[in-house]
């Protein structure tokens, strides 16, 4: 049986990937995470105790993570490295952990990789690339140069660079794919599509950052899941894969359908102060990856698909209410 490393697998898009993986493979699992505050043992409850365990340890943490990817002795076994700190606001307030995680995160797995000879995945953002203009016709692409602009972005950015720079000199089998901005079940509600959610759901209000007009390319994490592992079993080592489901939304337009959706006035929301250096516009080209590896989206209805989060959370507040009152708490200190 194929057993897969999953860095982060019990944080929000990881542990999306890992339910995918047990849904449409018979791999094995192993997640390592550090169980921080964005992650939540929750996420992997209920699964097949045969086919997952959880491993709690930091991914700097290199006798650990040597262990582990020694273990993997299988010429299909590999690690996909989702683990990251990721939330611009957080990096802003302290770089730190960022840079841990992203940066030394990311080269201890290399150095193990190197090592031990297994195959990696390594999964970035698209925010490495900086932002577009508005009006600007193009899209970032595989070859779209680096212009991070937040020390989130700039720890992810120095990251992509360490992985193409042990493929090249040290021959580490690895795949790169930089994804657009995710949504779905069990992600924080510090991030903004569950933000709004639990803000109505818990009885409060909207909150859009200044005019609503910075533009996100919006994608399941389902599908991001699918992608990940489409290259994973067809990808070629050394290649960069951009993950995109044609999902560019405004802000405004974000929260509109939010408020919509839940049966309120589209335009009953707060204006509150914007996110210094806020990106204006994310926009992916995902061509390579659907014509190379045949890979397509599932919800290609951005409507669809936050509908089905939208009540995910309803479903959910056991688990997302206790957060709640300390996330908004420190976002009303930012005056948010």
């Amino acid at each position: 049986m194929r057993t897969l490393l999953v860095t982060g697998g019990a944080g929000f898009i990881g542990s999306n990937f890992v339910h995918h993986v047990l849904e449409h493979s018979d791999a094995r699992v192993v997640v390592l995470d550090a169980l921080t505050y964005a992650a939540s043992r929750e996420a992997l409850a209920g699964l097949p105790q045969g086919r997952v365990e959880l491993v709690v340890g930091d991914v700097t943490d290199a006798a650990l993570v040597d262990r582990l990817v020694g273990g993997l002795s299988g010429e299909d076994d590999a690690v996909v490295h989702f683990a990251a700190e990721s939330h611009n606001d957080n990096s802003l307030n302290d770089p730190s952990p960022f840079i841990s995680t992203n940066i030394t995160g990311t080269f201890t797995l290399l150095e193990a990789l190197c090592k031990h000879g297994v195959r990696f995945h390594h999964v970035s953002t698209d925010e490495v690339y900086g932002d577009l203009a508005l009006d600007d016709p193009e899209r970032f692409t595989e070859t779209t140069p680096y212009r991070p602009s937040s020390p989130y972005s700039a720890s992810k950015a120095s990251a992509d660079h360490l992985v193409r720079a042990w493929v090249r000199s040290f021959g580490v089998r690895a795949t790169l794919s930089n994804c657009s901005n995710n949504y779905g079940p069990w992600q924080h509600v510090e991030k903004f599509i569950p933000r709004q959610v639990t803000n109505l759901l818990a009885g409060g209000r909207v909150k859009l950052y200044g005019s609503g007009a910075n533009v996100r390319d919006w994608i399941h994490a389902d599908d991001h899941s699918s992608a990940v592992l489409t290259i994973l079993e067809k990808g070629r080592a050394g290649e960069t894969y951009l993950v995109g489901a044609d999902g560019e939304r405004s802000n405004l337009e974000v929260v509109r359908l939010v408020l919509e959706l839940m049966g309120r006035d589209p335009d009953d929301f707060d204006h509150v102060a914007d996110r210094p250096g806020h990106d204006l516009r994310y926009a992916i080209d995902p061509t390579k990856l659907r014509t190379q590896l045949g890979w397509s989206p599932r919800f290609t209805s951005f409507e669809e698909g936050l509908a089905r989060t939208i009540d995910w959370y309803a479903a959910h507040e056991d688990w997302w209410g206790p957060k709640k009152a300390a996330v908004e708490a420190a976002y009303a200190t930012q005056g948010q």
